[in-house]
């Protein structure tokens, strides 16, 4: 994935090569100048200081050459680095975009934010620099070693031998570090998810007073985190002595072969000096990739862990040749012998060969106690999910033979907290019809009894809401929400709950707005309170994922079935209060 994304940049990748290169050249180049000053500055056919100052000019334009190749390299592999990551960020995000809630229920969208923060922060590093010093040490090791060969071919050839034993601890502890590098990179998710879910429910944490338990809960998880980590650390020491060995003692063998050379005559000062040079360069350059390997196998994770996100297959997706839905719309729904179990509770059924006819502009409420599947009809109509037996049409096309993009597009949904975004009202209000221009922002504001508030807000519709629009009430913030589906003009309106946690006072404003929304549209209310769905053309009494009884307000409290039952509980409820 990651060397996918890079092959996009091949001018920024051909240039640090380019640098990479150059730099690993003249670094390369520094024994031989070395050779040349003490062979000829210093030999009996030098020309004394002449000679030497030649010599050391050479070597101040190699290291100049090595400046600004590093520099070079420098810019560009960190360019590249910053690119891809932002790449993949933007990919595994669209992707992420286009998966069902059931994907979000088997995977925590708190871990998933963890991937998207810490393992990209991971693979920028690899990418930006761990790969270019990678790629630098290999040009340094194998150019040094042929430099050595030509140089010493005699004492080089022991280098080989010691080779394997440079090689083969990187094969055998690498699989292993890869693997315990993917779990630590798990359990830093863990720490990231829990300190998102413990910091966004703090007055809960502060109100029942467990401050001091979810101290000890974080604490385990880091804990587990510091253990998987040190198996890793554990790991990546043993290879590292064991190459360190192999490379140090290799060149110590050479060293004392090559000064006993030099004793005998059979070697020049000048010769042995470059093969010290060059040899701790090579020792130096193998060293540095026995470290920078963990810290590839680290990204390696950290790219598989993404490669998941940016793979996932979402579960709802558009048929190849999608029947287009019927223009003008109509806002007809209908449900037909429709079964469904959630994904994650496959063996309690949520609706049970539920049948449910709707006619344009009709307002359906939908009651019942808690579990009885009421939510989950919003969920098939906006086809989140699939039910597995039964058809759900729109203006009498299949869901499934639909675009979902097409679907959702004729349905504007109210839900029952107003979700509301970081960001300033305006654009909280577009959200459900981006293109609106201000007039027509602030007619929707108008008839959603908000337009009050939005004035009085500091920068009006400029105005920062917070996070989560904490600077407006709940009922402002529902107001805004169904401002919000009054821009969007969709035929079928879905209600989930709108004023379940309001005040009286909020309600009432909340509830007149409502009727101006429900108004010449097809609308499915949900709602505890049996008082907002009075005026509903129709009730349906949802008990265990069936329709128990169906009717208007008179009839089901006349039939005294479970409506009448739940109505008679509120209203003596109401009336104690």
């Amino acid at each position: 994935m990651v060397y996918r994304e890079a092959a996009k940049y091949p001018q920024q990748v051909a240039l640090a090569l380019i640098a990479l290169v150059v730099t690993a050249a003249g670094t390369l180049a520094i024994p031989a100048a070395m050779q040349m000053i003490v062979d000829r500055g210093f030999g009996d056919a030098g020309s004394g200081a002449a000679d030497i100052g030649r010599w050391f000019r050479y070597l101040f334009v190699i290291v100049f050459v090595i400046a600004l190749g590093t520099a070079a390299r420098f810019y560009f592999v960190s360019w590249i680095g910053e690119r891809v990551v932002a790449d993949i960020r933007r990919k595994v995000h669209r992707n992420l975009l286009r998966l069902s809630p059931s994907f979000y229920e088997e995977n925590s969208p708190k871990e998933i934010s963890s991937r998207m923060t810490a393992d990209t922060a991971i693979i920028e590093t690899v990418v930006g620099t761990t790969v270019s010093v990678a790629l630098r040490n290999v040009f340094l090791g194998i150019g040094g070693t042929i430099y050595l060969f030509w140089l010493l071919p005699e004492l080089t050839i022991w280098l080989a031998i010691g080779i394997p034993g440079i090689i083969l601890p990187i094969v055998f502890f690498g699989r292993k570090i890869r693997t315990i590098s993917r779990d630590n990179q798990d359990r830093v998710a863990d720490v990231g998810a829990m300190v998102t879910e413990v910091l966004s429910a703090m007055k809960i944490v502060q109100s029942f007073g467990q401050e001091t338990r979810e101290s000890d809960r974080f604490g385990g998880a880091v804990e587990r985190t510091f253990d998987t980590a040190k198996r890793r650390i554990v790991l990546r020491s043993v290879m590292t002595a064991i190459i360190i060995l192999s490379i140090f003692g290799s060149i110590v063998l050479l060293l004392w072969r090559g000064a006993e050379g030099v004793a005998v005559g059979e070697i020049t000062g000048g010769t042995i000096l470059s093969f010290i040079v060059g040899a701790m360069i090579v020792a130096g350059a193998f060293g540095a990739l026995t470290e920078v390997y963990g810290e590839l196998l680290r990204g390696a994770g950290a790219a598989s862990r993404l490669a998941e996100l940016l793979e996932a297959k979402p579960v709802i997706a558009a048929p190849d040749r999608p029947e287009r839905l019927p223009h003008p719309p109509r806002g007809s729904l209908s449900f037909r012998n429709v079964t469904f179990r959630y994904p994650a509770r496959p063996q309690t059924p949520a609706l049970k060969d539920f049948t449910l006819e709707i006619q344009p502009g009709e307002t359906v409420a939908i009651v019942g106690p808690s579990g009885a599947g009421k939510s989950t009809i919003f969920q098939l109509v906006e086809r989140f999910y699939d039910p597995q037996l039964g058809t759900i049409r729109l203006d009498g096309v299949p869901l499934t033979k639909a675009d979902p993009a097409d679907i959702r597009d004729r349905l504007a949904l109210v839900p029952q907290d107003g979700v509301l975004f970081s960001a300033d009202a305006r654009d909280n209000l577009r959200y459900g019809c981006w293109d609106a221009s201000d007039e027509e922002i602030w007619e929707a504001a108008r008839a959603a009894n908000a337009e009050d508030f939005l004035k009085d807000l500091p920068k009006g519709l400029d105005t920062y809401l917070g996070e989560g629009g904490t600077q407006l009430s709940g009922g402002q913030q529902q107001r805004v929400a169904i401002a919000r589906a009054l821009l969007r003009d969709a035929p079928i309106l879905l209600l989930d709950e709108a004023t379940s946690a309001l005040d009286a006072e909020s309600e009432q404003l909340v509830q007149q707005a409502l009727d101006v929304l429900m108004a010449k549209r097809t609308t499915l209310v949900i709602a505890h309170r049996l008082a907002t769905v009075r005026k509903a053309d129709r009730i349906i009494v949802l008990e265990g994922g069936a329709i128990a009884e169906q009717g208007t307000h008179t009839e089901l409290s006349a039939a005294g079935g479970l409506y009448a039952r739940l109505a008679k509980l509120q209203f003596a409820a109401n009336q104690a209060a």
